[in-house]
């Protein structure tokens, strides 16, 4: 299977020129040129998915909102209805009240929260699961105690359960968020391909090749459980120096052991 990691920047965000509305037919190209079975969104508001579930109508979708009353469904989980069906779903806040919608804790700047569906090859019968976040880009307390509640989560399923987890963790292998994902089994696809801890940065904030950053991949596929990466690729697409994203997004292509 190949899933795809995207963030999209938000609807609201004051990008001028880069604003949804000019580059939304660009990130559905790029997207669609992966030809992906499954696709994590992050920073997904309301009006981006109203474009994207239109252009992706061969798939299916899943995520909580973020806020009690809202309406954006910020980490939402596209997948090809064609090759899965779909058991269960659900999701949880990042915080010391994970059953309490909008909540958040240890210095949060923002909302966060994870949603994760169980999903069933239907040529197959081969079940497993993708779990897809946004970690906070503030407070390093909170990526650290955000990531220990997502290994309380998946350490509930069976050791070789074939699981995924997909996200912006605004912080790139040398944060101790990651150290902590590894510590509980998730492996990182691209560093298993490829062989290298540091690619390059994927947040580059529209500039592409001309942004200097400090802080390296942010965008992670990991797996644990019977799932084997075979190809991992950081998608640098571009069309007259415009990109789909403020992220470059990420791909992996995994298989069932």
């Amino acid at each position: 299977m190949k899933i795809l990691t995207c963030n999209i920047r938000c609807f609201g965000a004051e990008d001028g020129p880069n604003n949804w509305i000019h580059r939304k037919e660009l990130c559905i190209k790029v997207i669609r040129s992966q030809t992906p079975d499954i696709i994590c969104f992050q920073e997904m508001w309301s009006e981006q998915f109203s474009d994207l579930s239109s252009a992706f109508s061969g798939y299916k979708f899943y995520a909580l909102v973020d806020e009690p009353t809202g309406r954006r469904p910020m980490n939402c989980i596209f997948y090809r209805s064609d090759i899965y069906s779909l058991i269960s779903a659900g999701g949880y806040w990042l915080s010391e009240q994970p059953h309490v919608a909008g909540s958040k804790s240890w210095e949060s700047c923002c909302t966060r929260l994870a949603n994760w569906v169980r999903l069933e090859d239907r040529a197959t019968g081969t079940e497993f699961r993708v779990i897809n976040t946004h970690l906070d880009h503030i407070s390093q307390t909170a990526r650290e105690n955000q990531a220990k509640l997502i290994i309380e989560d998946s350490s509930a399923y069976p050791l070789d359960y074939p699981q995924i987890l997909t996200g912006d963790m605004n912080c790139d292998f040398r944060n101790a968020a990651i150290d902590i994902f590894k510590a509980g089994g998730w492996i990182d696809s691209y560093g298993h391909v490829h062989g290298i801890e540091e690619p390059g940065y994927t947040y580059h904030e529209f500039l592409g090749p001309k942004y200097d950053s400090t802080i390296g991949k942010m965008d992670w596929i990991f797996v644990k459980g019977k799932l084997k990466p075979t190809d991992a690729t950081i998608i640098t697409d571009s069309a007259e120096e415009k990109f789909p994203s403020d992220h470059y997004f990420v791909s992996a292509t995994l298989n069932f052991e």
